[in-house]
This record gives C-alpha cells, structure tokens and sequence, in this order.
C-alpha cells in the first residue's frame, strides 16, 4: 500500500499431502498480513496474488485451493515460478534449483519450463536428501563387497552402527534426515573421497542433462541456488562452470513481480 514489502511467517503448507493444514497455514499468513497492512482480512482476498506452493501439481488442485481461500485474483502455482523469477528476473537463462529437494526450471522468451521437482520418492536428483540416501546405498554396497571401502562409508557406517542401523534408519527418515547427511558427503568429496565425488558427478551429470533438455544454451544466465547446489559447479560442463551467475533476488520477489504481472491482466 506504501510500496513496503511486508513478510510473515507460518507452519509448512503442501497442499498435496496435507491440503487443509496448508489452507490453514495460508489463512494464518494472510490474517497477519492483514493486521500489519491495516486493512480488512476480506479485502486483501481481493487483491491481485500469487500462489506458489509445494503440492500444486494440477489445475484441479489450484482450483480448490482458491475457492478454499477466498482469492478473487489469483494465480496459483507450485512454488516454482517464483523461484525461478526471483532468481532470473526477466533474462532468458535457467536456473538448478538442489535444496531438500531439487527441480530445473528454464525461462526463455517469456515462457517457463519445469523440470523435477517431483518429491523424493519419484524424483529430486541432486538433492540433499538424495545425495544422503545415495551415500548410505553406496555404503550398503561396501558392505555387500562390490564397493571399495572409503573414508565416508567407515564414517556412515561407525555412525550408524552398521548396516543395519543404516536398514532402520532408512526405514523411517525424513527428507530432511537424509538431506542432514550431505553436508558430510559435498565435505568427503572436497577430501577427494572416490565415493563421495562419484556421488556428486553423478547428481551434477543430472543438472547438465535436463538442463539441455529445457534448451539452455551457453550465452544464457544460468543460476545455481539451493544449499547444497553450489557445491555441483565443480562437476559441471566447463561451458556451465563459465556461465553461473548469482541469482538476483529470492523467491518472494519472484512471487511479488507475478503478483503485478496478475494486476496489469485486471486493469
């Protein structure tokens, strides 16, 4: 209202494995906002937004999520766009996006593309949490004898007492439980560990693969953000190393340049 940008934080909100606390959650950040601003909670549900979430992953699920929230001028998404906006602004280029999680996403010529982003159980190579589920599988192999063993398996190994702690922790860890590995992994591999850098090629093979699959070229932006992301620009294609750049803004930028873009479509 005073061209401020104002924030608030909530709880977690996917709306595809918990669609009615994440309306909460929502609905919570909204009513804060709404104090902050000084306005009536039901006519902020009528300014122009935009929605970007874990869990969208279809019109039918944008669909009730905005009749669920009120929103009059909305356009919801999965919490991609902003990211990748954030990150590029309006300069063609794609950016690799390796956090807990991880997608690609490439924007050229005004248009979007998207690639990953599909969880951990069909998706998110070169994620944390893949890079530590990945360790404790080639730990696994060591134990199976058709790995050599390295200083980050006996780690892995000693930590968990076994291969069998390593069965019953697997059994129940989060994405996060298993993203709280790869610290140790990106560590080993700068330690010249074979497994750990083999771990790391792979995943920065991944990138550079779906990067040319959305049609990145070498003269475009390209943008490595996430934590463990940058720790792939070593096991990247000289052509890719050459062209990182640090992203221009987070995601809430991203989100509040589509917001305005929704604004001009209603004016």
């Amino acid at each position: 209202m005073d061209g401020a940008v104002h924030s608030v934080e909530t709880g977690p909100a996917n709306v595809s494995s918990d669609f009615e606390g994440a309306v909460k959650q929502i609905n919570i950040g909204i009513e804060r906002l709404a104090k902050i601003v000084g306005c009536r909670t039901d006519d902020m549900l009528h300014w122009p937004s935009f929605v970007g979430l874990a869990g969208v992953t279809d019109a039918g699920i944008a669909s009730r999520l905005r009749v669920s929230l009120g929103l009059a001028q909305a356009r919801i998404k999965d919490d991609r766009p902003a990211a990748l906006r954030g990150a590029l602004g309006a300069r063609d280029g794609l950016i690799a996006h390796c956090g807990t999680g991880s997608f690609l996403a490439a924007q050229m010529d005004g248009e979007m593309r998207f690639a990953g982003g599909w969880g951990p159980v069909l998706g998110d190579e070169a994620s944390a949490q893949w890079v530590g589920r990945r360790a404790l599988t080639e730990t696994l192999n060591v134990v199976d004898g058709v790995e050599v063993e390295t200083g980050l398996t006996r780690n892995l190994l000693d930590r968990f007492d076994g291969a069998a702690g390593i069965v019953g922790f697997a059994g129940t860890a989060t994405p996060d439980q298993f993203g709280a590995l790869a610290p140790e992994v990106t560590a080993a591999a700068r330690e010249n560990d074979a497994i750990a850098k083999r771990i790391m090629q792979v995943g920065g093979d991944y990138i550079a693969s779906m990067a040319a699959k959305l049609g990145w070229r070498p003269d475009q932006a390209f943008c490595l953000t996430g934590g463990i992301a940058s720790h792939y620009a070593d096991y990247l294609p000289a052509e890719m190393q050459s062209a990182v750049i640090a992203p221009l803004a987070e995601p809430l930028v991203g989100a509040l340049e589509l917001a305005k873009e929704i604004q001009h479509e209603y004016n």
